[in-house]
């Protein structure tokens, strides 16, 4: 199954990447276009899922962008991999389920080859890592599915700051905080998003 992998070098807006997304969808529905991986960055942006409550936002003064993936409130911006799918489950398994398993599959075994032991949680969707002692999150998946194609997708995060997560209750869950994999671990991660599509592109094939 041939899928179009797309990298895009400067940030994109929100607004943009998800009209582009729907896009791909309707053709994808009609077979007028192949199914998407699509890397880029985002300018700073708080986004709020389906499942958001006003309560989980702190500083009242920050726009929020509501969006239909699944999930409450995140940020996104500088410092951090977006990654969107648009992948059309009517040629696999039709099971929601298991696609998440494939995210989470794919982020955990990348994380893994740079000696980064990491978890997922069914409670809390997303990727989970301990470190100084303390639970906490370093990538968030979010996605929603039309006619059985998937759209939205998943973010980690690199070395971003994480001054804007205090604005939030960041994917409304109050206990636990979020990370970056230069805080974890002080290394190269200039070809995270390779071996990110490398392990995508398996799983998919699964």
């Amino acid at each position: 199954m041939i899928i179009e992998i797309k990298k895009s070098k400067k940030p994109i807006k929100y607004g943009f990447a998800i009209n582009f997304l729907e896009k791909r969808l309707v053709e994808i529905n009609n077979n007028k276009a192949k199914e998407l991986v699509w890397f880029l960055k985002h300018p700073s942006i708080f986004t709020a899922g389906t499942s958001y409550n006003k309560n989980e936002i702190i500083d009242k003064s920050i726009k929020i962008i509501k969006t239909n993936r699944g999930g409450k409130i995140t940020w996104h911006g500088p410092g951090q991999i977006i990654c969107y799918l648009v992948i059309n489950l009517n040629k696999r398994k039709k099971d929601i389920r298991k696609f998440l398993n494939i995210i989470e599959k794919t982020l955990i075994q990348t994380l893994n080859e740079y000696k980064i032991i990491s978890f997922s949680d069914p409670k809390n969707i997303g990727i989970w890592v301990k470190h100084n002692k303390k639970i906490k999150k370093v990538a968030a998946i979010g996605i929603r599915i039309k006619k059985w194609i998937t759209y939205h997708g998943f973010s980690l995060n690199i070395n971003n700051s994480f001054k804007e997560y205090e604005k939030i209750i960041p994917c409304g869950i109050r206990n636990k905080k979020i990370t970056n994999l230069v805080s974890i671990k002080k290394q190269n991660y200039k070809n995270i998003e390779k071996i990110i599509l490398k392990n995508l592109i398996k799983n998919l094939k699964i």
